[in-house]
């Protein structure tokens, strides 16, 4: 007989959780257990050195690394994802290992509003394509009689033909056992919930039927799955409006920040069976807190709104992310010739998928292009009206992985490039995301070179986030604080100074800080930060390359993703990241895939058109076109070794440092 396994208890602080997990696991292990977040970019690899913790009672065997100091280590700091659990501990999770309030926002800031892209029902109602998946009907229908003693399911079908002229209707076994209580109870009258199809309109789909009148009653969810975090919005499928929305981080952020590190643990034994129920169980906590919020609104006219009156779900994501929502192997993704179980994904019944939704919700997922090509990249293509402009348009959605499509109503083209996570805080020393205490904007005094730093939510400085990052560098390189390929330049001033990674900038001294140590930026993440708007822009000059066209070509920018909504458009063309364009050719749409989720919700023409869209869509795998490397190599600079691309970006350089000459 096996032993019984010695079990030790964990207690969480400032959670004030504690749970009980097996002698010798790995402590991170114990805080999913938990449902506690610790940062673990590299996936609990023990590289990235994110996810510190602080022991406050009790041993743990390791849990050291090159990333602390021993000063750190003998202070009681451990590596969640190396030490392990040998006896009852206490261990403090600090504020830059966790998640921290803010971050989940769908908006714009409010200086991008001029440039920003938003959508109005009104554009589909006028023209005339307001067509939700799923409709609500009431009927009255005849009823039995001596001579009239037609099957319940018969005489419903045969009503909604002559009243409804819906013909060729489908149903299935759930709705046939329901249908001879449901006619009787409100004396035959009734409402059906039907499933209108995409392409032959003379088939039905009956799906439900409810006694009585409940055809203003018709809700359906639009949902995001990113890498990062998970969005939803309840909508009213008569109307069109939003009546709630809710967001919550993935996760699966707890088994890597990236879909590769995903994927690598999906192989595991169960790995894949864990990623679709944290994701699962994620989509089905935002549910129910929109229904709490519109529940509680004071001005909600709808009232309570109940799960078995939500009729259809859109769901968009990357093809990894909707792979592990599935259930399905995504072991080849991140192989070469990198092919996914599935492009193209049928409706389904959400409770099919594990969703908490009625038995009869439909299910609809946005079709991917191809492995790094996403379904949430084809909903922003549809959401933002690309596919219908006549402008030669270039869409960028900036994150972990930036994903490029060029054209116009008439052709497109798509690639992807991995850009790492710099954007979101990732592999930068002091990075995180844009939450309270980032440093998300930032200036120069330029005869002393004393920072002045903006955080989010006006908190002491605890890190920087992407859109911080971005503008860090670029002002440093505008004052000339570092060279073309980010290195300090020889100042003396005491922000500069050499530190464990090479020289660095000190951003904020520790006594200035909610962290335990002072803020800086070194030449490390600079170079890392170089690399990923390197891959970025070597992506959109290659694809250009690919179609026979240069940035003079471009109509329209649209910056998409929750990194690409933030982005500095001087400080972006002052790097390299972004092509030199006029900025009234730059239009910000915030949530792509979640706007075109939306638009999804509410327009079947719409999602007839993705079918054409992702059909006439041309990918291009970056990795097989030598030109690309070439193409990377030469944006390794600050902004490009070819600075006659930037002619504005290098006279404000020039303007400067002439300022600067005596």
């Amino acid at each position: 007989m096996k032993d019984k396994q010695e079990m030790c208890t964990v207690t969480f602080l400032p959670a004030d959780k504690s749970i009980k997990i097996e002698k010798n696991s790995v402590l991170i292990k114990a805080a999913r257990k938990a449902g506690l977040h610790i940062n673990a970019s590299c996936g609990g690899a023990g590289v990235c050195g994110k996810c510190r913790v602080l022991l406050e009672r009790g041993k743990l065997k390791g849990g050291n690394s090159e990333k602390l100091s021993q000063e750190q280590y003998r202070d009681g700091h451990r590596q969640a994802c190396t030490a392990e659990v040998i006896e009852d501990i206490t261990i403090r999770i600090p504020e830059e290992s966790g998640r921290q309030k803010g971050g989940l926002g769908t908006g714009i800031p409010l200086r991008h509003h001029a440039r920003m892209h938003v959508f109005e029902i009104n554009e589909l109602k006028n023209a005339g394509i307001f067509y939700p998946p799923v409709d609500k009907l009431c009927i009255q229908l005849a009823k039995p009689g001596p001579h009239d003693n037609r099957a319940d399911l018969g005489r419903l079908i045969q009503e909604l033909a002559d009243q409804q002229n819906k013909h060729r209707i489908l149903t299935g076994l759930p709705v046939i056992k329901k249908i001879r209580r449901t006619l009787r109870e409100n004396d035959f009258l009734v409402t059906v919930t039907l499933e209108n199809p995409v392409n032959d309109k003379s088939k039905t789909h009956l799906l439900n039927i409810q006694p009585g009148k409940w055809d203003q009653r018709n809700f359906g969810i639009a949902v995001d799955i990113g890498t990062t975090t998970i969005y939803g919005v309840l909508i009213d499928l008569n109307s069109g409006k939003i009546l709630g929305k809710d967001s919550c981080y993935n996760p699966q952020m707890s088994y890597g920040e990236d879909v590769i590190a995903r994927i690598i643990y999906a192989e595991k034994p169960k790995g894949l069976a864990m990623m679709q129920e944290l994701v699962v169980d994620a989509i089905n906590r935002v549910i129910s807190n929109i229904l709490k919020k519109v529940a509680s609104a004071k001005d909600s006219a709808h009232g309570a709104i109940k799960r078995d009156e939500i009729n259809s779900i859109t769901i968009a994501g990357n093809t990894t992310m909707t792979h592990l929502l599935l259930e399905l192997e995504p072991d080849n993704i991140r192989r070469s010739p990198y092919v996914p179980v599935s492009t193209f994904f049928p409706p389904l019944q959400a409770a099919d998928i594990k969703l908490k939704l009625p038995r009869h919700c439909v299910a609809l997922l946005f079709p991917a292009i191809s492995s790094y090509v996403g379904g949430d990249i084809v909903a922003g293509v549809m959401g933002s009206g690309m596919y219908r402009t006549d402008l030669l348009t270039l869409f960028i959605d900036v994150g972990t992985n930036a994903e490029i499509v060029i054209g116009n109503k008439e052709w497109l083209a798509c690639a992807a490039c991995s850009a790492g996570p710099a954007f979101e805080g990732g592999g930068i020393t002091h990075g995180m995301r844009a939450v309270e205490g980032a440093i998300s904007d930032f200036s120069l005094n330029p005869a002393t070179l004393e920072p002045m730093n903006v955080t989010e939510g006006n908190k002491a400085p605890l890190g920087i986030c992407g859109s911080g990052l971005l503008i860090i560098v670029a002002t440093l390189f505008e004052h000339g604080v570092i060279n073309q390929s980010g290195k300090f330049n020889d100042i003396n001033t005491p922000r500069i100074r050499s530190g464990r990674s090479g020289m660095e900038y000190v951003l904020a001294w520790q006594d200035e800080c909610a962290a335990d140590h002072d803020i800086v930026l070194n030449e490390v993440d600079i170079d890392n930060f170089i690399r990923a708007k390197a891959a970025i822009f070597a992506g959109i000059s290659t694809l250009l390359q690919q179609v026979g066209l240069q940035v003079s070509d471009l109509e329209q920018i649209i910056l998409a993703g929750g990194f690409g909504s933030y982005i500095d458009l001087d400080s972006a063309m002052t790097v390299g990241l972004l092509p030199e364009v006029e900025p009234e050719k730059i239009v910000y749409v915030g949530n792509g895939s979640l706007m075109g989720a939306w638009m999804s919700e509410l327009s079947n023409h719409i999602r007839k058109d993705v079918v054409k869209v992702v059909r006439k869509m041309t990918s291009f795998e970056l990795s097989e076109v030598p030109a690309f490397t070439d193409q990377y190599v030469a944006s390794i600079f600050l902004p490009h070794t070819d600075l006659s691309l930037f002619p504005k970006a290098t006279a404000r350089k020039a303007s400067q440092q002439k300022k600067k000459e005596p």
